[in-house]
């Protein structure tokens, strides 16, 4: 455990809260699990370089490098609800273990084709969608995990954490690959990601999660789970209805449809920078490659600084998202208007701040909001609609560019995105009192008469329940006040 920090040790006593960024790093579990996942971000993007290189290598084509991309994320559009039903069905570590052994055997399987001169790339396609039908499981399951290991006010620095440690395995995988690569050629990179994946599945045994975070899942299950009897997975032909359960509840849930429109806008048209600010710096501003290596510099630095920053969020809210979301196509307004390159730099470092803050509190609603027995699920809904938008985006972003140039591209994509978040807080602010005044009418309270002699009592109604429980029944069985 870390010793607590000396500095104003009152204030922190006085508050009874703990804003470190870093704080999760307290956690013994959360230290063995950042380091895990550091080995396996570096091995990943070790051998998405070298894949890449390959498929160049194979055909000369870079369509067919795109194509093996888009073919290892389209599981994830086609299986993301059913991978996640799996990650609510069966026990979370065990999950995430054997995932985690699966990637790697893939992993070595790709290795020793590649060793013997035998991997096409049909098989590598086929291999690659293999790798992403795993990951639909693998992804929320160890998302979650990592969150099961802290409590629950220590989550958002948990997440900030994980986008830092993802950076720092992205830069440096990265840069190992073209070393690996030279040395003793694409298939020791396979090898590598092959070993970090078994790394992260011999730590998870190990780890042990919070009692504040086990102490949730119990409270958020259904009566009719509570009282059912326990079997080792899931009904048969109970799949499917279990995902198209975390859809519905998704869908019921304003706040989530929200955050996943915000999300999606702000993709699509906010956040392709290495596409729109690349044409722009090298267009407009008559700017080097140089030039925009310096840009994307600073985005990387901004990034982290927004990393460190969302570490000290406690309960961030979709508000929140909406608001940092339209700060930043503001941010981006002005970047297309920019004049020279030197204000540009000014405004893209703010506008990576605020992406990162974003991002960490976006995950943190959509991995804290649903009740445990439904996480997964919901994770697995987003992952389907994340990779719906992901593989649009791009191709729309480009026509939009091709239509209104680079300048155009970003301004109008500021404009949709602040319009669109402007709209839907007026709409949901003109909903708010009419919502207050249902929720005002008086309940009639039952009144309870002594039973005459010789009859039985008639039976009450439910009393209401103020204990939010996302429209399900409360524990004591009575019918919760939506």
């Amino acid at each position: 455990m870390f010793p607590p920090s000396p500095r104003r040790p009152g204030r922190r006593a006085a508050s009874g809260e703990d804003r470190a960024p870093w704080r999760a790093l307290r956690h013994t579990g959360m230290r063995w699990w950042s380091a895990a996942n550091l080995v396996s971000n570096a091995g990943t993007w070790m051998q998405l370089t070298a894949q890449n290189l390959l498929v160049l290598h194979l055909t000369g084509s870079a369509a067919a490098t795109g194509l093996s991309l888009s073919v290892q994320a389209a599981p994830g559009l086609l299986f993301g609800v059913l991978g996640g039903s799996v990650v609510d069905a069966w026990p979370r570590r065990l999950t995430a273990t054997v995932s985690q052994a699966l990637l790697a055997l893939v992993g070595f399987l790709t290795a020793a084709l590649v060793l013997t001169g035998q991997l096409t790339v049909p098989v590598l396609m086929a291999l690659g969608a293999v790798t992403g039908l795993i990951a639909t499981v693998d992804a929320p399951a160890c998302a979650l995990l990592g969150n099961d290991l802290v409590p629950p006010k220590d989550v958002p620095s948990s997440i900030a954490l994980g986008s830092v440690v993802s950076g720092a395995g992205r830069v440096g995988g990265t840069a190992l690959a073209g070393v690996v690569v030279s040395w003793w050629g694409p298939g020791a990179a396979y090898v590598a990601n092959g070993v970090s994946f078994l790394a992260v599945a011999a730590v998870i045994p190990f780890l042990r999660p919070h009692p504040a975070a086990a102490e949730q899942a119990p409270a958020s299950r259904t009566v009719r789970e509570r009282t059912a009897p326990r079997t080792a997975g899931p009904a048969p032909g109970r799949q499917g209805a279990a995902a198209r359960d975390g859809l519905a509840f998704f869908l019921r849930r304003p706040r989530l449809v929200a955050l996943a429109g915000i999300t999606a806008l702000s993709s699509v048209f906010g956040r392709n920078y290495g596409l729109t600010l690349a044409v722009l710096v090298t267009g407009p501003l008559g700017g080097a490659a140089g030039a925009f290596g310096t840009v994307s510099t600073v985005l990387a630095v901004g990034g982290v600084a927004g990393a460190v920053l969302a570490g000290r969020l406690r309960s961030p809210s979709v508000r929140l998202v909406g608001v940092l979301a339209a700060t930043g196509a503001v941010l981006q307004i002005g970047a297309g208007l920019s004049p020279s390159l030197w204000v540009l730099l000014l405004l893209v470092a703010p506008m990576a701040v605020v992406e990162s803050v974003s991002d960490t509190a976006g995950t943190t609603v959509l991995q804290t909001d649903p009740p445990a027995h439904l996480r997964g699920r919901v994770l697995g809904v987003w992952r389907t609609a994340s990779t719906g938008w992901s593989l649009v985006g791009p191709p729309l972003l480009g026509l939009l560019m091709q239509t209104a140039g680079a300048r155009g591209a970003l301004v109008i994509g500021g404009v949709l995105i602040a319009g669109a978040i402007g709209a839907g807080a007026v709409l949901r602010d003109r909903g708010a009192p009419r919502a207050s005044a249902g929720a005002q009418r008086p309940v009639p309270v039952p009144v309870a008469f002594a039973p005459l002699p010789g009859r039985r009592p008639a039976p009450t109604a439910p009393a209401a329940c103020t204990t939010p429980a996302h429209g399900e029944l409360c524990a004591a069985g009575c019918t919760p006040v939506a």
